[in-house]
């Protein structure tokens, strides 16, 4: 580095970077400190000038490890930059761009050297690296074991106590950078680390008591998602200073030595503009995810996680609960609009999903606004957009939605928000809808992009979920979202009958069934020709009764039938009997929706009943199926009751005519010849080790979308990389 230096290619040989690296020790009150840390660098602009520099960096790296036992000279480094550290605040306020010119300069190379160090070394072996000192090369002494606590104290204490200004943007971000830099050695683990010395540096001691600032000041730069200072805004003028020329900051240099970009790195996604735009916003909100990721000390609780899970809104004037030590108060409105506006990203998402599931306070915040859509919106919009995200992503929106609908209030508000013309739903146009009616669509559209892709259990029992705490509280469903609930439960009826076909008859060629389920679209449109209903209900009607009889013990049977059939050659067996209870779990379900809106709503939703109606025939074939038949009393007696009420009417009712009649029936309906089912109700529940699950996910995250950080992907053991 030092005034000389202008491009990556050369760092390794750069003389400055050689005598830190070198076999000489440097006191740190040499003036070569000052000639190392005067420097402007022509920033990396993409992921390959990003690996030239870790490839030169590594370079410098080796050749310090081997010296750094007898110099010292990474201790004597941090030591410049802690000394320098102390004016910080003065600096800021008085305007002094020099001075944080060189503390960024110093903390930039120590957050390098750190990178290479961690990847390369396991912990014990960095923890030596930070007590070595020049007068006893080798040795170290207690009074030198709190070196990297010192430096991690400093870290965070440079993030909550620098007032955020244009002259501090560079090294506010930095610091935030080094500290993910510092807990990157999980990277390097196939395990998930419970016992890491840099976790409990951060988790006790001398860091311990920020912890709830640090998190407030992670959150509030997310919030605010200040922009990178524009180029003009450190702009130095040459000058002299004792130890050597001070140079002015080149073009590049303008918002730190990292210009504002995101790592495409192995199997990433390209990030949305928002997160280059605010580098500083994306890299703390990746920090915070990480450390409320942080897996809990056997005798400590992870603090950060405390503070996340009990922080208040600012306009709350309640006392914080005794047991509080990380409490603090944020603006819950602010913190609102901007989870709003950042769903793009996975890490917004995640945020979104780790505040409702542990936050009660921000989750009662949330289901009280009365501008819901504005958060449901772009969580809907990734649900939508499945093919283009990534699972976990998926993942969380879901759950996101499934959360929400275990309060009852939400579900009633959400079909008095009136949106419209929704342009990214493109199935069909959307000029005025409700936002309940909107989320059964999408709900639906993403178990059937499951099913039919995927085939994720997970994720279609908690979309499922999802709908069936909505179910009791359907009001005024659109035509399309009614349509879209009966003719998926159709979907699956038929799907049902023929994989009985199969499993019973695997060599017929009954090709007027066939034809039946070969009509059908993957969009789960309804084109069976109703003269085939008759057809399909006398066999559906033989099928059920055999299956009433002995129903496990003749799928094991017919299984076992098929089996031997297929063992002349080396033919794979068809998992039909599993295939079987998939779709039986999933009609089940289906059926349960239906039968809750009827039970509960069903005068509030005409257009649910015309829709069920509509496909009657094949409902009736279900009457006697024996895992179905409790279900399908309350349907079938809806079904039995509007028709005869429709027959009454005469033929060539108009669609009017029709929702007229049912609307007159839905009053005259005996609600006490309705059978009473137990209200559905799904809880969302993390499962046992959840941090199996979010650690790598985090820490994928980081690897994707961090600004200006990259590891070589040949070094990531903690996930599986994609390729390309």
């Amino acid at each position: 580095m030092g005034a000389n230096s202008s491009s990556i290619c050369e760092l390794p040989e750069n003389e400055y970077l050689k005598r830190l690296s070198g076999a000489e020790a440097v006191s740190e009150n040499d003036p070569f400190w000052n000639q190392l840390l005067s420097f402007s660098f022509t920033a990396p602009t993409s992921s390959a000038e990003l690996k030239l520099l870790e490839e030169a960096t590594i370079s410098i790296c080796k050749s310090l490890v081997e010296n750094n036992p007898r110099t010292g000279n990474l201790g004597a480094l941090i030591k410049v930059f802690l000394s320098r550290t102390k004016e910080l605040k003065i600096s800021a306020e008085c305007q002094n761009h020099l001075f944080i010119w060189q503390a960024h300069n110093a903390l930039f190379i120590i957050c390098c050297l750190l990178k290479v160090f961690i990847c390369q070394m396991s912990e014990e072996e960095l923890q030596l690296h930070f007590t070595y000192e020049e007068r006893m090369p080798g040795s170290y002494g207690v009074e030198c074991e709190d070196l990297i606590e010192e430096l991690l104290c400093c870290l965070i204490q440079l993030i909550v106590e620098i007032p955020l200004l244009d002259i501090t943007y560079s090294i506010s971000l930095e610091a935030v950078t080094t500290l993910v830099v510092f807990l990157s050695c999980q990277l390097f683990h196939k395990e998930i680390l419970r016992e890491s010395v840099i976790h409990k540096y951060l988790m006790r001691g001398r860091c311990l008591p920020y912890t709830s600032r640090l998190v407030k000041t992670l959150l509030y730069n997310f919030i605010r998602q200040e922009r990178s200072p524009p180029p003009g805004s450190h702009v130095f003028q040459q000058q002299t200073d004792g130890g050597g020329l001070l140079y002015g900051f080149a073009s590049g240099v303008a918002t730190g030595l990292w210009t504002v970009f995101t790592l495409g790195g192995v199997g990433s996604k390209p990030a949305p503009q928002q997160e280059q735009s605010s580098p500083l916003a994306n890299q703390s909100l990746l920090l915070l995810l990480v450390l409320a990721n942080l897996t809990d000390a056997p005798d400590t609780p992870n603090p950060y996680r405390q503070a996340i899970m009990s922080f208040k809104n600012t306009q709350d004037s309640t006392a914080f609960p005794s047991p509080s030590p990380h409490a603090f108060q944020i603006n819950f409105n602010s913190l609102y609009t901007a989870l709003c506006e950042q769903q793009k990203s996975d890490q917004a998402t995640l945020l979104l999903y780790i505040l409702l599931h542990q936050n009660s306070n921000v989750r009662t915040y949330m289901l009280a606004r009365t501008d819901m859509e504005n958060l449901v919106l772009p969580i809907l919009e990734i649900l939508y957009h499945v093919e283009e995200r990534n699972s976990h992503h998926v993942y969380m929106a879901l759950i996101i939605l499934l959360i929400l609908t275990e309060d009852d209030g939400f579900n009633r508000s959400i079909h008095e928000v009136i949106l419209k013309n929704i342009t990214w739903y493109s199935e069909r146009v959307l000029t005025e809808i409700s936002l309940g009616s909107l989320l059964i669509l999408v709900v639906i559209r993403t178990i059937q992009y499951n099913m039919t892709r995927t085939r994720d259990k997970y994720l279609h029992t908690n979309c499922l979920a999802a709908l069936a705490n909505m179910s009791a509280q359907f009001r005024s469903l659109h035509q399309y979202a009614a349509q879209r609930i009966i003719s998926y439960a159709c979907r699956h009826l038929r799907r049902y009958v023929y994989v009985l076909d199969k499993l019973y008859f695997p060599h017929s060629h009954c090709s007027t069934l066939q034809h039946c389920f070969s009509t059908l679209s993957d969009n789960g449109e309804e084109l069976l020709s109703l003269t085939c209903s008759h057809i399909l209900r006398s066999y559906a009607s033989s099928l059920f009764s055999l299956l009433s009889k002995k129903h496990n013990k003749v799928l094991e049977q017919a299984t076992q039938t098929l089996r031997g059939s297929l063992s002349s050659d080396d033919s794979p067996l068809p998992d039909y009997a599993q295939d079987l209870n998939v779709i039986e779990e999933v009609i089940r379900m289906m059926l349960e929706i239906i039968n809750s809106c009827l039970t509960n709503s069903l005068h509030h939703n005409p257009n649910l009943v015309y829709a069920l109606l509509y496909k009657r025939d094949l409902f009736e074939q279900f009457r006697t199926h024996p895992s179905f038949q409790d279900i399908m009393q309350n349907i079938d007696l809806v079904i039995s009751f509007f028709s005869s009420r429709l027959e009454q009417a005469g033929a060539q009712l108009s669609v009017e005519r029709v929702l007229e009649i049912i609307k007159q029936g839905a009053v005259a309906l005996p609600k006490d010849r309705l059978r009473k089912f137990p209200e559905l109700k799904f809880k969302y529940v993390e499962e046992e080790q959840p941090e199996e699950f979010f650690i790598p996910y985090v820490w994928s995250l980081v690897y994707n979308s961090a600004v200006a950080l990259y590891w070589n992907p040949q070094d990531i053991q903690l996930f599986t990389m994609d390729s390309g």
